[in-house]
């Protein structure tokens, strides 16, 4: 008789409380309700930043070298680790790093001088890559940045980086950037800071002297011939 109603107690208690534990499950577990939602999340990743529509171009101006270039930096969440750009040209044994400023607001542009090439205080050619003034004339070198006139590969680099085409500009007709013995205007820059020597300055004064000396007999021939 005991054990019956020890059976029945226990049989009533194994039904009563298995509701219960079908609910007692652990968070995250089986038949948690959140536990699809856990499983299907993905961060959002953030967008590296770029400089797409960045540009690079060479003119020549007044017989100088150039380079315009136009930074864009794409950073929209703003993880970009410098706003500094600089302008890295290389040949493979040679490179060169020229500053171009600070990005302001996604955007930076403006000029530079081609590496080797110089203006002066009027801002008319004084330089060019290649080339030197040596002995009173222009003469090549293999030094002043002439391997920037060859085959180079050009990068603006900001963090992110760019490699953009970049070539020496064509010389013309108006514009010469290859040849300074053929400009005009490249020889008297370069000279007409140096230093003028006592033959200079003596031929002057026998040119002076002697057009003087030409006016002095002009006019006394006018004075002989009022006369007769």
């Amino acid at each position: 008789m005991h054990k019956k109603i020890i059976s029945v107690c226990a049989a009533a208690f194994l039904v009563l409380g298995a509701p219960a534990a079908a609910f007692a499950v652990e968070p995250g577990g089986a038949g948690s309700d959140d536990s699809g939602d856990a499983g299907s999340y993905t961060p959002v990743k953030p967008h590296d930043p770029t400089l797409a529509g960045s540009t690079l171009s060479s003119t020549c101006v007044r017989d100088v070298p150039w380079i315009d270039f136009s930074v864009v930096l794409n950073d929209p969440d703003g993880i970009a680790t410098s706003h500094d750009a600089a302008l890295i040209l290389s040949d493979g044994a040679n490179s060169t790093t020229i500053p171009l400023g600070t990005i302001v607001d996604g955007v930076l542009s403006g000029r530079v001088l081609w590496p080797g090439a110089a203006v002066d205080a009027a801002g008319k050619a004084a330089g060019w890559p290649g080339w030197e003034f040596r002995g009173g004339e222009w003469r090549e070198t293999d030094g002043n940045f002439r391997w920037t006139r060859g085959d180079i590969h050009a990068e603006i680099k900001v963090n992110p980086e760019i490699s953009l085409p970049l070539g020496y500009p064509a010389a013309t007709p108006a514009c010469g950037v290859s040849d300074p013995t053929t400009v005009g205007t490249a020889a008297s820059i370069t000279t007409a800071s140096l230093p003028r020597t006592g033959g200079e300055i003596a031929g002057t004064l026998g040119v002076a002297a002697g057009a003087v000396a030409l006016v002095a007999v002009g006019g006394v021939l006018i004075a002989r011939r009022r006369k007769a």
